[in-house]
């Protein structure tokens, strides 16, 4: 009985510090907000000191397809649009003129929601995109990235987190490739710091 008595408030105790854990998880989760991380398949340049992004001053949301057999919402690209426009504000990248024009372009290969295994764990949802950076005079392909939307705490879990995350992905990845500027977030510690690749 002793033994039995043990165990039960040994499992108590671990539930207990779970739940606790995770608490302190979500309430940091809701001022982080959505994570982005990119992995270039193709980089912009093989020099990793370089920044040909420079020479562009627009930046142009193209068509994203659907490529994940119409699971994705119809929720996400609005949101998505919204929180580009943002991400690239934050970064400093809206008052800038007299470049070319950056097409950004690509196609939804994976959505996630969290599922029974994610509530029993803590919730993982994320969003897959293959994204090309293109120029808008040329057509020419500059590079091609996965880029991923992703959250981990159920307070920022649903479509508008997942979309804001890859929003920070992919303007996170031509910031990398951008000269310095005044105003701007470091893109390079920012995605380190979630996991996310530099290019090289």
């Amino acid at each position: 009985m002793k033994c039995m008595a043990a165990s039960i408030l040994l499992v108590a105790v671990s539930f207990q510090l779970i739940g606790c854990s995770t608490v302190a998880k979500e309430t940091f989760g809701a001022f982080r907000g959505g994570k982005g991380v990119y992995a270039p398949i193709h980089p912009v340049s093989d020099d990793p000191q370089a920044n040909p992004l420079g020479e562009y001053t627009e930046f142009e949301l193209g068509i994203f397809t659907e490529d994940f057999g119409g699971k994705t919402p119809s929720a996400l690209m609005p949101a998505f649009r919204k929180a580009f426009d943002e991400q690239l504000m934050q970064y400093g990248l809206t008052d800038l003129s007299g470049g070319k024009t950056l097409i950004i372009r690509g196609r939804i290969l994976h959505y996630e929601s969290e599922d029974v295994l994610g509530i029993a764990l803590g919730p993982v949802e994320e969003v897959v995109a293959r994204v090309e950076l293109v120029d808008a005079q040329t057509g020419q392909v500059l590079g091609v990235a996965n880029c991923i939307g992703r959250t981990t705490a159920r307070v920022n879990s649903g479509v508008g987190k997942k979309a804001e995350g890859l929003a920070k992905a992919i303007v996170g990845w031509i910031d990398s490739r951008y000269p310095p500027r005044e105003t701007k977030k470091t893109s390079s510690s920012i995605n380190q710091a979630i996991g996310g690749s530099s290019e090289s």
